[in-house]
């Protein structure tokens, strides 16, 4: 589904140039579930943004679905295939536009018809029902919000979703929630997902494989089943695994413990 080949993004002037990501390859089969773990400022979430065009500065090679995209050129067929969930649902949504609006909207831009059914149908598929669909965004807490924003990007029935950080502006009780409802999700469309986190603990409950990402570049890829055998090799990697761990003894916010129990095997 999709295949990033030796992708640089950069931004400024040439004199003034910041190399965000430097040589980024991997892969993403149909139906899997990819994570790209780092700290902030590693370049993970610089990768989607490029793929979207979000990020309109990058060389290499982006294919999805076998078509290979270019930096200033994304038809509506790409936006029907690739959506995005961000990672503050309320930045993500407008103020003053009801649940209604939002989704019909979005509906109409991808040349959906029956909008009457199909809003109330996302409604439900992500958990909410049709009592919220003129509501506002102040009326809806940060887990309902994030619900809408990830209706919003079923609206075009894509097939590969990009996931920046969805839960970390979240409160823990609900993260849990929305990695599960997003779990259910890919199971019941055959999605497949790329999901950036600073969480391995996050990742190991969505994702399969992993590409590590220090400083722009990817150090390490690993199954998740090799991390929780603890065979990691890079340092950074290591360092990170030791974060999580530490994090989820001793209950910290950002990191949890990656064994089966949490990452729900």
């Amino acid at each position: 589904m999709l295949d990033v080949d030796g992708l640089n993004v950069w931004f400024g002037a040439p004199a003034n140039r910041v190399n965000a990501v430097q040589r980024a390859s991997f892969y993403v089969e149909t139906g899997e579930s990819f994570g790209l773990v780092g700290e902030s400022g590693s370049g993970k979430s610089t990768i989607l943004r490029a793929i979207t065009g979000l990020a309109p500065d990058w060389s290499g090679r982006v294919d999805v679905d076998g078509r290979t995209i270019y930096r200033d050129r994304r038809d509506r067929d790409f936006y029907k295939t690739v959506q995005m969930v961000f990672q503050d649902p309320y930045a993500s949504l407008h103020p003053r536009h009801s649940v209604d609006r939002v989704l019909s909207e979005t509906l109409k831009l991808h040349g959906m018809d029956r909008i009457e059914w199909r809003v109330p149908k996302l409604l439900d598929d992500v958990g909410l029902g049709a009592k919220f669909r003129f509501r506002y965004p102040h009326q809806l807490s940060g887990g309902q919000r994030q619900r809408v924003a990830i209706a919003r990007a079923l609206a075009g029935e894509p097939r590969l979703l990009l996931l920046d950080e969805p839960t970390s502006a979240l409160d823990v009780s609900v993260q849990a929630e929305i990695l599960n409802l997003l779990a259910d999700l890919r199971a019941e469309r055959g999605l497949t997902y790329v999901m950036v986190s600073h969480d391995l603990a996050v990742v190991g409950h969505l994702c399969q494989r992993l590409a590590v990402m220090q400083s722009g570049r990817i150090v390490e890829m690993l199954e998740v089943e090799q991390l929780r055998r603890g065979e990691a090799e890079h340092a950074y990697t290591r360092s990170l695994l030791a974060a999580s761990v530490a994090g989820g003894r001793t209950g910290t916010e950002g990191g949890a413990e990656l064994s089966p129990a949490a990452t729900g095997s």
